[in-house]
């Protein structure tokens, strides 16, 4: 074990005090807590994420032998909202594939929440202050600073992100010596957030970063300005991503177009085609307007106990599961 079995019995306690806190947070604001299935028949089209699968080996009628582990309760949790459920969480396991050690476990908790009227900014200001109240049961706070992501490049690279060369973005990753090959536009701008932008982020401090390229749109809405952005956000606390967020869309054949590029997208990287999920595009445009955001439970955990390593906050790492 990483941690020492004291400090990982102490993380296990307020891991559980946590918990307490998310649900009291949400009764009082009368969200309710859903439960929706960890196996699915559809998975994840989106190609940076890799998920889990395993074969059913009931009878044939029960539908699809191979089901999906969840990588978020998104789809499901729409499904509720476009019949009527109203404002809903979830807090309870997802699993993604393909990495393991500090940052990252194949198996994690995930708080998505939905709030229906709402757009991402005032979503991303109720986020920040559960994080606050969080913060609060280890004696820690962080002050909130919000930026758009333009403004967010614009001060940290002095570069317009939704204009700039392709050259003018690898620029400030020249040290780095990344091979370029097969790296796409978005794929520059991730690097120069996870390299330049995300190091020097205050250690102590919230970042509220909204207002993404429309190319990174995902199940966001676009909203048609000059230039285009998705109406998304993401929390940052100190140097790690915490949560992702967007208004979210409830256009069908926009939402199919979309999991069709991820699909391609997929093709020409030789990952496998993941199944589309026809359940949520046949209620999508009935899907209120809404916003919607998950939160990583374990990496919130690591910063109330002040650790950099996220073994520390798990029961059992992968390695010892």
């Amino acid at each position: 074990m990483r941690a020492e079995p004291r400090k990982r019995l102490a993380a296990l306690q307020l891991r559980a005090r946590l918990n307490a806190l998310i649900r009291d947070f949400f009764a009082q604001r009368g969200v309710i807590e859903a439960e929706t299935p960890i196996l699915s028949a559809a998975g994840h089209t989106e190609p940076n994420i890799e998920g889990f699968s395993t074969l059913f080996s009931g009878p044939a009628e029960a539908g699809p032998r191979e089901r999906y582990l969840r990588t978020s309760p998104e789809h499901a949790l729409k499904r509720l909202l476009a019949a009527g459920f109203g404002d809903c969480y979830e807090l309870g396991h997802v699993f993604r594939n393909g990495e393991a050690g500090r940052s990252h476990n194949p198996e994690f908790t995930m708080l998505e929440w939905y709030r229906v009227g709402w757009d991402h900014r005032r979503l991303a200001l109720e986020c920040a202050q559960l994080v606050r109240m969080a913060l609060a049961l280890a004696r820690r706070d962080a002050a909130v600073h919000t930026v758009s992501y333009r403004d967010w490049f614009r001060e940290g690279l002095g570069i317009d992100p939704f204009h700039a060369s392709e050259p003018a973005l690898r620029a400030p990753l020249a040290e780095f010596a990344i091979e370029p090959a097969g790296l796409t536009r978005d794929d520059w701008l991730d690097l120069l957030i996870t390299h330049r932008l995300q190091p020097a982020l205050p250690r102590d401090r919230i970042t509220l970063v909204y207002d993404f390229p429309a190319s990174q749109c995902a199940l966001a809405r676009i909203r048609r300005v000059e230039p285009p952005v998705a109406e998304r956000f993401e929390l940052y606390l100190g140097r790690h991503e915490l949560a992702n967020g967007y208004h979210e869309l409830n256009d069908a054949a926009e939402q199919r177009a979309r999991f069709e590029r991820d699909n391609a997208r997929r093709r020409a990287r030789g990952q496998r085609e993941m199944p589309i999920d026809e359940r949520l595009l046949a209620v999508l445009d009935a899907l209120p307007d809404c916003a919607g955001v998950a939160l990583g439970v374990d990496r919130l955990l690591m910063h109330m106990l002040g650790s950099d390593d996220l073994r520390d906050v798990l029961a059992f790492p992968f390695a010892e599961a």
